[in-house]
């Protein structure tokens, strides 16, 4: 792995981090010369590109070097390259013009670049000496970045027609936030963790039902976070089993680590089990929140409260995707394993449990109409832990070596 591309995805975390600190201080005191919205906007943006894709891309890249050779890194060095350019036009430009001609320009860009890659990738899987398992995880992966850019051209043309209908424009932020959550970033986690343990006796067959089924699930799925709009009763009846059925899977999943931890242990670093622990726990909850949302008034009841939006995209994106991703690496051995960096995660993921603690305080105060003294104090607190250890564990990445 390119060493440089690691250490990017590490600095645009501390990037994203840093503007969640700015934006936590502007609703705390007062920062007039900043707009909250377009801030927000740049911030959700960079953290999807710059950080979570960026480190995909290079993890993806990095399952095809193990079988082809470090070749493949060049092979697919413009598409890292020019996904980082659309991210960074994306950070600096949103705060400055919101949805604007440049932002959307950069926007567009890393769009296409998410064709071009799932189109060379796709075809490589097809030669790639991959499990089956993976190979449809990753696929699913895929597909699931492309159909979540339907939501984001129908924003961008919203936004650039001025055509705005609240309900419409929520339907679309959904629509992209869902495909890329429980689409793209899950399913690509999915096939990074399969391809390192699908070759054990008897995980190929399990593993692949797995997929198939959280994969089958994934369109009607995305109901789940659209139940405030007025569907048929039949529409309503396929989200339920949807949701029934991705529990299901992830009792499937449970079962069968717990059936084959003893094989599965060897395979990954043990300073990162804690890690993958906590990340799979915030799979749990949210798996079990989205089999809540079905109830049709506690889910306009969430979606109609901001901070319960929130703590549930933070959980996911925090919480799950990126704990994954610093553990994957770690377990990985892209990361030296070392004192200070095991102590640089421990402090991140302790602003990540405080961020969602105050969050789910917040969210509950939010139902009861209930105001909180100093929630918003609090919450800048917690996201200067999460600054501090990200900063930390940049430190510790740039001190390190790491396995090319």
């Amino acid at each position: 792995m390119k060493k440089q591309w690691l250490q990017l995805a590490f600095f645009n975390l501390f990037l994203v981090a840093f503007i969640g600190v700015v934006l936590r201080y502007k609703i705390a005191f007062s920062l007039p010369w900043i707009d909250q919205k377009h801030l927000l906007h740049g911030h959700s943006h960079f953290a999807f590109t710059g950080w979570v894709t960026h480190l995909l891309f290079v993890l993806l890249v990095a399952e095809l070097a193990n079988a082809k050779g470090n070749q493949v890194y060049k092979e697919y060095s413009y598409l890292i390259n020019a996904n980082l350019l659309s991210a960074y036009g994306m950070l600096f430009s949103f705060p400055i013009q919101g949805y604007g001609p440049i932002s959307i320009g950069f926007s567009t860009l890393s769009i296409l670049i998410s064709y071009v890659f799932a189109r060379k990738y796709w075809k490589d899987l097809n030669n790639h000496s991959l499990g089956i398992a993976s190979i449809l995880a990753f696929k699913f992966s895929l597909l699931a970045n492309i159909i979540s850019s339907l939501g984001t051209f129908a924003l961008a043309w919203m936004m650039a027609t001025k055509n705005l209908h609240q309900n419409w424009y929520l339907a679309s932020v959904y629509f992209f936030l869902h495909f890329q959550y429980n689409g793209w970033f899950f399913f690509a986690i999915m096939g990074l963790l399969f391809g390192k343990v699908e070759n054990l006796e008897g995980l190929a067959l399990p593993l692949k039902k797995i997929v198939l089924l959280f994969g089958l699930t994934c369109i009607p799925a995305y109901f789940l976070s659209a139940l405030w709009l007025p569907i048929p009763i039949w529409a309503y009846c396929i989200v339920v089993i949807a949701a029934l059925v991705q529990v299901w899977a992830l009792v499937l999943v449970l079962k069968t680590i717990l059936q084959f931890k003893d094989l599965m242990k060897p395979i990954f670093a043990n300073g990162s089990i804690w890690l993958f622990q906590l990340a799979g726990l915030a799979f749990i909850i949210k798996t079990l929140l989205q089999l809540g949302s079905t109830i049709p008034s506690l889910s306009q009841l969430a979606f109609g409260f901001r901070p319960i939006v929130i703590g549930y995209l933070h959980l996911v994106l925090l919480g799950f995707v990126s704990i994954f991703l610093i553990a994957f690496t770690w377990s990985q051995h892209f990361l030296q394993t070392h004192l200070p960096l095991s102590k640089a995660i421990g402090i991140f993921v302790f602003g990540i449990i405080i961020n969602e603690t105050l969050l789910m305080i917040q969210g509950i105060a939010a139902l009861n109409y209930w105001s909180i003294p100093m929630i918003d104090m609090a919450l800048l607190i917690a996201a200067i832990i999460l600054f501090t250890g990200i900063a930390y564990i940049n430190l510790c990445v740039r001190r390190s070596s790491i396995r090319e």
